[in-house]
């Protein structure tokens, strides 16, 4: 077990940006930089023991500097989209930047993503860092002063565990993922990767990708992920929600058995042998089927990423929540502590 750190490079306001590596006995490696707390590599093996980044992102910092599509990225305050940019808490209304048509989208242009996290190894059993942020009140509309810890722990079992924590000093909402793109093929599309989800409805969403309040069931749907099927095997099935979005970009109501850590999710890539499952305390994942990669980002290594070289398996609460109040709710008050975890652990199957 080690943590290391270097250099990674410095903000246009001089900023430095350090990126962590943690590995683990097994040889797995996840490397995170401060900046956005990004996770920018994830290095485990396939059934032959040859490893493989199994993430999207960049070498070097300048290009997270620039618009991309949150690679890696800690989001926050509120992961996903609020419609219209706007919500009310205990009667004020609060404003919102709009970022994505005419909602807000992943905490803003400068939500936590666009941040320079303090870092902090620390000592025990596995590598883990503690990353911190403390949002003042008002930054990007929303109300309150945040404090925020994310502990990226890599462990010995090949489990990288995400705990989140915060508190606020006055009533707010908070809603935090991480937006890693993942291919545990190593390269490639995402097209045979097999889904399997612990999930038996689904969020329909309108033209702009807002969930309608509809809690649907995905039985019978392009949305049935529970017996385990290749996410690439209807994509293009003439449904209004793949149209809406493109492919997958909707949030799936996982099934929760009180309000403890359960199954979410696995992937599984026959090509290479690896295996992916997800635990996590959150009520909800979203799935992106990287539907807006268009060929015209370069990543690592040089790799153009085209459409469906990744997906997200973002674990959160539902989008939108605060305008809807049958959903689970978002807000954190003071003298409460937000705490979440997830869970991403790797093997291989034969």
């Amino acid at each position: 077990m080690a943590i290391c750190s270097e250099h990674f490079g410095t903000t246009a306001d001089g900023a430095s940006v350090e990126l962590y590596t943690l590995t683990n006995r097994n040889g797995l490696e996840a490397r995170i930089a401060t900046y956005g707390g990004t996770l920018q590599a994830l290095r485990t093996p396939d059934r032959d023991g040859v490893f493989a980044d199994v993430v999207l992102g960049f070498d070097t910092l300048a290009p997270y500097l620039g618009d991309h599509p949150y690679f890696g990225s800690l989001i926050g305050r509120y992961a996903n989209r609020i419609r219209n940019g706007a919500f009310a808490l205990d009667g004020v209304q609060y404003r919102l930047p709009c970022n994505d048509g005419a909602n807000h989208l992943h905490g803003g242009p400068r939500g936590f993503h666009t941040v320079v996290w303090q870092a902090l190894a620390c000592d025990g059993e596995n590598a883990s860092l503690a990353l911190r942020y403390c949002s003042p009140d008002g930054e990007q509309g929303y109300p309150g002063q945040l404090d925020v810890e994310v502990r990226y722990t890599l462990t010995d079992a090949n489990a990288l565990v995400l705990d989140y924590s915060a508190r606020a000093d006055a009533p707010t909402i908070l809603n935090l993922t991480i937006h890693s793109f993942f291919n545990i093929a190593g390269a490639g599309t995402i097209h045979d990767h097999v889904l399997t989800l612990a999930a038996e409805r689904y969020l329909p969403v309108d033209s702009s990708l807002v969930p309608t309040g509809e809690l649907r069931a995905v039985r019978g749907t392009p949305f049935d992920f529970t017996g385990g099927t290749p996410i690439g095997a209807r994509l293009t099935a003439d449904d209004e929600q793949l149209r809406h979005a493109r492919g997958y970009d909707h949030n799936w109501v996982l099934e929760k058995n009180g309000g403890g850590e359960t199954f979410a999710a696995e992937v599984y890539d026959p090509s290479s042998g690896r295996r992916m499952s997800v635990h996590t305390t959150q009520p909800g994942v979203q799935i992106y089927s990287g539907n807006f990669l268009d060929g015209t980002v370069r990543g690592k290594n040089g790799v153009i990423y085209e459409k469906h070289a990744g997906f997200c398996l973002e674990t959160q609460h539902f989008p939108d929540s605060p305008n809807q109040p049958a959903f689970p709710s978002t807000v954190l008050r003071p003298g409460e502590v937000y705490r979440e975890r997830t869970q991403y652990c790797f093997s291989v199957a034969d």
